[in-house]
């Protein structure tokens, strides 16, 4: 599979793996898909360009191919990229989701569907990312962010399948896990989240750069060929 050509040997790579092993890092979750050698991750160029996009993308499929393959929790997909490393909050959110704008065109180009479980309506409050038809949560890390739980060397975008969520709830593990996670990240930066929320009261969309936005802020994604797709922007 095309997934086994990641670069998880990468300088990137073992720096990404060493700041989840430290032990003030709070999401657990992470910290399990790494135990279990369930984080792929990818080492891309420049998250400014969309250079590497042709090859992030098909590793990104292949990826939810073998999770349909063989389903099983704490699983992640990770690019690091090279730089910029000085972007600033305001820049790295911009660029974050140029790359998810166009992962997602390319996604529709290849007559992808839309995982039905969500919108793909970035203000609405069931709104996730789609590709290859799985639902993703994702989560930006850069070496400007203001939480420290997100602050790492280099840009990275990290690819959480929701379907993962789903089955913590099935199992009535997911509020202990939201509450380990939440503990450790008060611990580790001394404050709560403010942009923390869950999926279905407000627009995970916010939460992805890790920027505190306020509600003014507009997400600038928009599904290719989606229902409302031209009146998105306008939300």
């Amino acid at each position: 599979m095309l997934i086994e050509t990641c670069d998880q040997d990468h300088t990137l790579a073992l720096e990404l793996r060493r700041f989840i092993e430290d032990p003030s890092f709070p999401c657990v979750g992470a910290k399990s898909a790494l135990a279990r050698d369930q984080l792929a991750i990818v080492v891309a160029r420049d998250i400014t360009s969309g250079w590497d996009d042709l090859r992030i993308y098909p590793l990104l499929l292949d990826w939810v191919e073998s999770y349909r393959e063989r389903p099983s929790l704490f699983r992640s997909f990770a690019v690091v990229f090279e730089g910029p490393r000085t972007l600033s909050e305001e820049e790295f959110e911009r660029h974050l989701w140029d790359r998810a704008q166009s992962l997602s065109d390319k996604d529709a180009w290849q007559g992808k569907p839309y995982d039905p479980r969500v919108s793909a309506n970035p203000h609405d409050d069931h709104f996730s990312l789609s590709f290859g038809g799985e639902a993703f949560f994702i989560v930006g890390l850069h070496p400007q962010a203001s939480r420290p739980a997100r602050r790492f060397g280099a840009p990275v975008m990290v690819f959480n399948l929701h379907d993962q969520f789903e089955q913590l709830r099935a199992q009535g593990a997911y509020d202990k896990l939201r509450s380990s996670i939440v503990s450790r990240d008060v611990a580790l930066a001394g404050s709560p989240n403010p942009m923390l929320a869950r999926h279905g009261t407000v627009s995970e969309a916010r939460q992805y750069s890790g920027r505190i936005v306020d509600d003014a802020w507009r997400c600038p994604f928009q599904r290719a060929g989606a229902p409302g797709a031209e009146d998105q922007a306008d939300c």
